[in-house]
């Protein structure tokens, strides 16, 4: 099989004037050349049939030699050079400085039906930019990473791809709670897909060290090839190009919210430039619906990346990209104007989104009340957010107290309820019926509607900790069972009935089930 190559990142960006692999700072280079470790003995785990022949490959050739030794980093394809990108960022809020691929490797660009993917291999070996790491993965990060990515294409949110899972043969070792227990665990790496992997760090790399003659050329590149429309690089273009980086954001945002997910560790290094979700490490999805949860150990006392700031961090990241590309524009009210028009624009979005998740499709004054009162129900007891509002899909108007009996199966435990609470239940229920009685559609368009948007099933972090157990014993059915499962998330498959449940009582406090580290 042969892949069109087009390399456009590395042949029309400056690289790093030093070619050997050591840590250092680099300077006036958008790359670094450098090859993958070869893994000792890598083994296939899994692939995905469509993003194979996405980027013009089939399934015999997935099972070959030479898709084994690519794609392990073994062997590099013919005609390419991989490269690990340069990009700096904010981290917890911190100016960190330069931060870079420090454990992903770029292998090449490929053209296939008029779409361009860059294709790179995540714990593939060291680079200039791995710091004090060993630029490894270990499976069970890869595990979360191949099924998180996949999971959130087909849930309709923007994000990265996901082409193979592979074991190294290695041994890694890793200190997966940062507590001074290391251990070595089995190593993997995911091969995953995008347009591009640029990030709103890669602009403050050039913005921080003043270099804005790269800088210019790393805006006038990714314009020319993600955002053509806007025309011709220029000040005008520069801004328009900030103007949609702020609307992809926005709406990844507000699917992350719609659907539950729990980035973890957004910092501006892990933002996309094209507004995909990227970097699947401490995630998770909510099981009870609670603003403050976060899935990352590092982030437990600050919570800064919790479920219900997620909205208002992505406007702190643009705000740092604004800063970095102001010097091409140097004129600080038309990304003033934007910042501004995010939370006048999250505002209305979040409202239609949480009204197309309980059914309304007239938008009336009153309805932002009837939400937040059930917001405010949800977090006063314990209730399972994708049960819920899978649950609710099934109500139908003139129910109160048989609305009630529907959704109490996402309650962690029914038995314990206050009597309080159960009557603001039935009053919201009252309200929700009477609110109901305006919209047109009957309760069966309402109800596939409502099923759309809200899913069965989502990749809990105890479902993807299952798979990872298995596969550390050298099982690796359940990848390919939740594989297949979140292919479909919003159809009911009652053949995957059991997968529709509450987090299990055994993984409330369990290591990779409740909270994760950024090793993780």
């Amino acid at each position: 099989m042969q892949l069109h190559i087009d390399n456009s990142f590395i042949d029309e960006l400056p690289a790093d004037a030093v070619t050997d692999n050591h840590v250092r700072q680099v300077f006036e280079a958008a790359f670094s050349y450098v090859n993958p470790k070869v893994p000792k003995q890598p083994k296939l785990l899994h692939v995905s049939p469509e993003m194979i022949e996405a980027v013009g490959l089939n399934l015999e050739y997935a099972n070959s030699k030479q898709f084994l030794e690519v794609f392990s980093g073994t062997s590099v394809y013919q005609n390419t050079k991989p490269y690990a990108m340069a990009y700096a960022g904010h981290q917890f809020g911190s100016w960190a400085g330069q931060l870079g691929d420090g454990r992903a490797i770029n292998l090449f660009e490929v053209l296939h039906n008029q779409q361009r993917w860059a294709l790179q291999l995540k714990g593939a070996g060291k680079t200039p930019y791995s710091r004090q790491g060993d630029g490894l993965a270990v499976l069970r990060s890869s595990i979360r990473e191949y099924l998180c990515s996949e999971a959130m294409y087909h849930l309709g949110v923007p994000t990265t791809r996901a082409l193979c899972l592979i074991e190294t043969g290695d041994d890694v070792l890793r200190d997966m709670l940062y507590d001074g227990n290391a251990n070595y665990e089995k190593g993997a790496i995911v091969c995953r897909l995008a347009p591009s992997f640029i990030r709103f760090g890669n602009f403050e790399f050039f913005a921080a060290r003043q270099d804005y003659k790269n800088l210019k050329k790393l805006t006038d590149y990714t314009i020319n090839h993600f955002y053509p429309h806007l025309g011709s690089p220029s000040k005008e273009s520069y801004i328009k190009f900030f103007e949609e980086v702020k609307q992809r954001t926005l709406k990844m945002i507000i699917d992350w919210q719609r659907v539950g997910f729990v980035h973890g560790v957004m910092n501006t290094d892990n933002m996309s430039i094209l507004g995909l979700t990227i970097d699947y490490g401490p995630c998770g999805w909510l099981e009870g619906f609670e603003y403050n949860w976060t899935p990352n150990t590092t982030d437990a006392e600050n919570k800064r990346y919790r479920y219900g700031n997620q909205p208002n961090i992505a406007l702190w990241n643009l705000l740092q990209l604004a800063n970095a590309l102001y010097p091409l524009v140097e004129a600080t009210k038309p990304f003033e104007n934007i910042l501004n028009q995010y939370k006048i624009d999250f505002e209305v979005d979040y409202l239609n989104m949480m009204r197309s998740k309980i059914g309304l499709v007239q938008q009336l004054e009153t309805d932002a009340d009837l939400i937040t009162r059930l917001e405010a129900l949800l977090l006063k007891y314990e209730t399972d957010m994708t049960i819920f509002f899978r649950k609710l899909c099934h109500y139908q108007k003139g129910m109160t107290t048989e609305g009630f009996d529907l959704i109490s199966e996402a309650f962690y435990n029914v038995e314990g309820l206050p009597e309080t609470l159960k009557m603001a239940w039935l009053n919201w229920f009252g309200d929700y019926n009477h609110r109901l009685q305006m919209e047109t559609a009957n309760d069966t368009q309402r109800s596939e509607a409502m099923k759309r948007v809200n899913p069965k099933y989502v990749l809990r972090n105890y479902m993807a900790q299952l798979a990872i157990d298995a596969a550390n014993v050298g099982n690796y059915e359940l990848i390919d069972e939740l594989f297949q499962l979140l292919k479909k998330p919003y159809q009911e498959q009652p053949e995957n009935e059991k997968w529709f449940a509450k987090r299990p009582d055994w993984a409330r406090h369990k290591v990779g089930c409740s909270m994760l580290s950024c090793s993780s």
